[in-house]
């Protein structure tokens, strides 16, 4: 019986007791870049969505133009950075440079962001260009915003995907992988309730505090002076395992030196060669790309539906709170499913859910004008609103996937490779790869738009290219399945060789004085 429930509770915590002391700041650290890449990721909507003569429309501009070159720059001097400096030191760079950069934007750039408009220039752009190229001259005009939202997107692509994970790749084992990971995304959910119900409060704090000279900036300022707390907390506990844990082999055993240097251009020619990273950054890709498609629907209906920045924002972080709960659910089983079930089937479970969940916003989105009568008598709701809370329903599912199974498969297959593989491969997927799906997303918008003008137009084309990359999506899975199993194989071949040759060194050593005495 005793037995029995000692297997039970390994199932459900399969954390051992010695480990605690490198996973649980592990986890901290996550929870807090987490909980930060959560309030950026609303608050950077509110701040440029909402913005005068500003909306939805802009997100495809912004993505191409100027998100994909800036994150080309930023993994290029992240691998400048990495070349010169430790990872950790990298760390502590990289995090400083946000910080500074969100409260330079809050006390500095925001209060005179009226002056910084280039409303002549856009004007001059209005009258030369086609009226589907609105958000492109948006995001022209209000370039001081723009920039915000390039750096906070930035945050989830060098500081989660690149710093964070690749910290934990280098870090730990593929068996701790496979029980510490889906606990990760237990705390990024956690995160996301906590960045919700964080942000919903500090947007509604002036009014209660009867700021009504606009509201929305003293909500700013409370935000910003969270995200610069959070950013030293993520210092000295980085700092704490360095100084307290990582010093000890039992915790972190380097795996090999490496003396290979970080070349953007290599690190795609590198990726090119190999079969195994091209799946992966197919996965990744895609899964950016179906997002984006999505999401930029779905925030326009919101838009129309809260114009205000301080509703906007507080309806996002709702959603957040529901995404984070709904995740925490799905996450607590993350770690059991990839044992049970192998990593294989926990890695389509991301794109069937999308799948699933496209196909009803879209049916609500498509045909929303002929539901109207069915919306107002029986459920009481406009078209409109009835278009927000599928579309709600369906990132809030979406993001629960991608924080749980969707990071915790695709972590997990960086694992098994070599460091060189895994740094480079890395870099340039995490870096550039997901900024290419998003931006391939945005292409699609932008080309509809320049064609259509408007979204409600251009859905039905979006829900085919939806289709075709998520049949794709998948077929990359089922090949990297295959892949991974080789050489997982392979590497718990190599520990058990190693663990054997260890074992006779250690015999060979104790022989002499045996003898002796």
């Amino acid at each position: 019986m005793r037995a029995k429930l000692k297997s039970a509770a390994l199932a459900l915590c399969p954390i051992r007791r010695d480990e605690l002391k490198k996973f649980i700041p592990m986890f901290i650290v996550f929870f807090l870049v987490g909980f930060v890449y959560n309030i950026l990721r609303n608050t950077k909507d509110a701040v440029l969505i909402t913005g005068q003569s500003s909306g939805a429309e802009i997100i495809p501009f912004v993505k191409v133009w100027v998100m994909l070159p800036g994150a080309l720059l930023m993994t290029a001097f992240f691998s400048r950075l990495s070349n010169k400096y430790t990872m950790e030191r990298v760390f502590y760079i990289l995090i400083s440079i946000f910080v500074v950069y969100f409260l330079a934007f809050t006390f500095i750039l925001y209060p005179i962001s009226d002056s910084l408009r280039l409303d002549g220039f856009g004007d001059f752009l209005t009258n030369h260009l086609p009226k589907g190229a609105h958000g492109f001259v948006s995001m022209v005009r209000h370039w001081s915003f723009t920039l915000f939202y390039v750096m906070c997107e930035l945050w989830s692509c060098i500081i989660l995907s690149i710093l964070f994970w690749g910290f934990a790749n280098e870090t730990t084992t593929v068996n701790e992988a496979t029980r510490f990971y889906g606990f990760f995304g237990i705390g990024m959910n956690f995160s996301g309730i906590a960045a919700g119900h964080a942000c919903i409060y500090l947007s509604r704090l002036p009014s209660k505090m009867g700021a009504v000279a606009n509201p929305w900036f003293h909500s700013l300022v409370y935000i910003t002076l969270v995200i610069a707390v959070s950013g030293v907390l993520i210092i000295g506990v980085l700092r704490w395992m360095h100084t307290n844990v990582f010093h000890d082999c039992k915790y972190y055993k380097p795996k090999s030196k490496n003396n290979f240097k970080l070349s953007l251009r290599k690190n795609f020619s590198y990726l090119a060669k190999s079969k195994y990273l091209i799946c992966i950054a197919i996965v990744v890709v895609s899964f950016n790309l179906v997002i984006n498609l999505v999401e930029v629907l779905w925030k326009d209906q919101v838009r129309q539906l809260y114009p205000a920045p301080g509703d906007f924002s507080v309806y996002l972080n709702q959603v957040t709170v529901a995404t984070g709960i709904v995740a925490t659910v799905g996450a607590v089983f993350t770690s059991i499913f990839i044992r049970k079930f192998g990593w294989t089937k926990a890695a389509f479970i991301t794109p069937a859910m999308l799948l699933l969940t496209s196909v009803g916003f879209f049916s609500c989105l498509l045909f929303k004008g002929s539901m109207q009568s069915l919306t107002e008598g029986f459920l009481g709701m406009t078209p409109l609103a009835l278009a927000a809370f599928f579309g709600s329903m369906q990132i809030c599912l979406s993001r629960g996937c991608k924080y749980t199974v969707f990071d915790a498969t695709k972590e997990i297959a960086f694992v098994p490779l070599t460091p060189e593989s895994r740094k480079k491969g890395k870099a340039a997927i995490d870096g550039v790869g997901s900024r290419l799906g998003k931006s391939g997303g945005s292409v699609i918008h932008q080309g509809l738009l320049m064609i259509f003008t408007t979204f409600a137009v251009t859905a039905p084309y979006i829900a085919i290219f939806l289709l075709i990359v998520i049949c794709l999506w998948m077929l990359a899975v089922k090949v990297l399945g295959l892949e991974f199993k080789k050489l997982t194989e392979s590497h718990a071949h190599l520990e058990i060789n190693e663990e054997e040759a260890q074992a006779a060194d250690a015999d060979n050593a104790t022989t002499p004085s045996t003898q002796t005495s």
